[in-house]
């Protein structure tokens, strides 16, 4: 507890977020009908919805949801990403990424979009939010309580490159993490879709700052009144590259997180997902630095992270050396189906939590 609280010190001495970033909670379940489930700021960051096309009125079967996620606008996606040359916070190219996610997402009917700014070490970090809320009246037994998080950050780095220079040097970041970037926006498009099927919001968090050691996300979650609104953060970063095996790391933070542990492990199975292996690591220290470790570690909340590892050689992983280098580059997604089963991972366990699974 003592190293957790040290933990908690350091990083908020560390972080100059902008202060006043709050989440509204929801109250109650007609509160949820009445009001937009949005992250919020005093000041006025960009927020953008667009009028709602009714959706069906009989959910779709999360299987068949799955089958919506379209690989050639995942791959769309991260070429736009990498096109950027650097998504660095000091590179130009990372206004060119803020401007593309607000387009992207800014197009999807029915989604809340806000950029909420930050700034570490007087850098200025983006934070965007796209929240889908349930339809009102949707759902037999009403609406659960909370607000569940699945997240990515699109911020990119080449520390590693020798003489690698942030403001104007190459990072293109493909797997690093827009492989996860792209995903999000998946999930925007077909969650604002299945809006009749969901009973608590979904708040797509596309972080800034990650490779600052998450100082976007924590910015975020110290702006958070209590009590705080997320019931479960599903963090997705870095699920493109092993050309040996299907498999991907699932880090859980702490015990409290890991009944959401198995969630992810039973969305494996029922849904024939196959990921295999799918990897447990505990993660009890930030030794992990991912978005979620923040919201798990500090916050408590019950947050897992799906990943590949990070250069440990294995038989069913050989190194992915090009991460955090000018090399990580779209050629370097080597496998694509690992991409598409992490993608369908992560929306899998996010539906049955919010249609009606929430409870952990």
């Amino acid at each position: 507890m003592r190293a957790l609280a040290a933990l908690v010190l350091v990083l908020c001495v560390a972080c100059d977020a902008v202060p006043g970033r709050v989440f509204t909670p929801t109250a109650s379940p007609t509160a949820a009908v009445a009001t937009t489930a949005i992250p919020t700021a005093t000041t006025a960051p960009t927020a953008t919805v667009r009028p709602t096309p009714t959706p069906s009125p009989t959910p779709k079967p999360i299987s068949e949801i799955l089958t919506q996620i379209d690989p050639a606008k995942l791959d769309d996606h991260l070429r736009a990403l990498t096109s950027f040359v650097s998504r660095h916070p000091l590179h130009p190219g990372h206004a060119k990424a803020v401007a593309y996610l607000m387009e992207q997402l800014s197009a999807i009917p029915g989604v809340v979009v806000q950029d909420i700014p930050t700034s570490y070490n007087g850098v200025r970090l983006d934070n965007i939010f796209a929240t889908i809320n349930p339809l009102p009246a949707s759902g037999s037994d009403g609406f659960l309580g909370g607000v569940g998080m699945i997240c990515a950050h699109f911020d990119s780095t080449a520390n590693r490159t020798p003489g690698w220079r942030a403001a104007i040097d190459p990072a293109p970041g493909a797997d690093d993490n827009a492989t996860g970037t792209a995903a999000l926006l998946e999930y925007a498009r077909i969650l604002a879709a299945d809006r009749a099927s969901l009973r608590m919001p979904i708040v797509l968090a596309f972080f800034d700052g990650e490779e600052y050691f998450f100082k976007g996300s924590l910015a975020y979650l110290q702006s958070l009144p209590p009590p705080n609104p997320y019931r479960w953060v599903i963090n997705i970063d870095m699920v493109g590259f092993n050309p040996l095996a299907d498999r991907l790391d699932l880090v859980y933070y702490t015990a409290k997180s890991a009944s959401l542990r198995d969630r992810v492990k039973d969305a494996n199975q029922r849904y024939a997902i196959g990921i295999s292996p799918l990897v447990e690591q505990l993660a009890t220290t930030d030794a992990f630095i991912l978005d979620a470790a923040p919201f798990g570690l500090v916050g408590g909340i019950p947050s897992v992270a799906l990943v590949q590892r990070y250069g440990e050689i294995d038989s069913t992983f050989p190194g992915n050396f090009t991460f955090h280098t000018v090399n990580d580059t779209p050629d370097k997604i080597t496998n694509k189906r690992l991409w598409l089963k992490a993608a369908k991972l992560t929306l899998a366990t996010a539906l049955d939590l919010a249609r009606g699974g929430a409870q952990l």
